[in-house]
């Protein structure tokens, strides 16, 4: 059952294009199919994280939209508390994470939905004693420029 939360997402972005927009975007979101995260160009990171953008595009109802897939190692230095200018939704599918949000922070593991609106300073530290792996869903706002 670990991490079954996030699966409603994948199956949501399921007519998702797996790489950057062309200029009509909607014409990629037209036509349902699955993702495979290991298809996709894992990144390594400078921390030692490591990402694979899922999709980055519109929807035929407008909104910008983006998904990646992220872990961080244990002991892995995260990246400085920021700010974003779109919404995201963080899908915890293994570990235990630190969420710093607004003077807050609060504890995640395998399965919780962090959420972030526009404009919140956060951050996401992995705590556990083994990797922290979660999917970041994006929407809105300047998600064509982030990741």
């Amino acid at each position: 059952m670990q991490g079954m939360l996030c699966n409603p997402w994948l199956a949501l972005l399921a007519g998702a294009s797996a790489s950057q927009p062309p200029d009509d975007a909607r014409a990629d979101l037209v036509s349902s199919r699955v993702l495979h995260l290991e298809a996709m160009p894992e990144r390594l990171n400078a921390n030692g994280s490591r990402s694979r953008n899922l999709f980055h595009g519109q929807l035929p109802t407008g909104e910008a939209v983006a998904l990646h897939a992220s872990e961080q190692p244990a002991g892995t230095v995260p990246n400085p508390a920021h700010r974003i200018e779109h919404t995201e939704f963080i899908c915890l599918r293994e570990g235990t994470v630190e969420f710093q949000h607004g003077g807050v922070t609060e504890r995640a593991s395998a399965g919780d939905v962090l959420f972030i609106p526009k404009g919140t300073l956060h951050g996401v530290r992995n705590v556990g004693s083994g990797p922290a792996a979660y999917v970041v869903f994006a929407i809105g706002g300047d998600v064509h420029h982030s990741h």
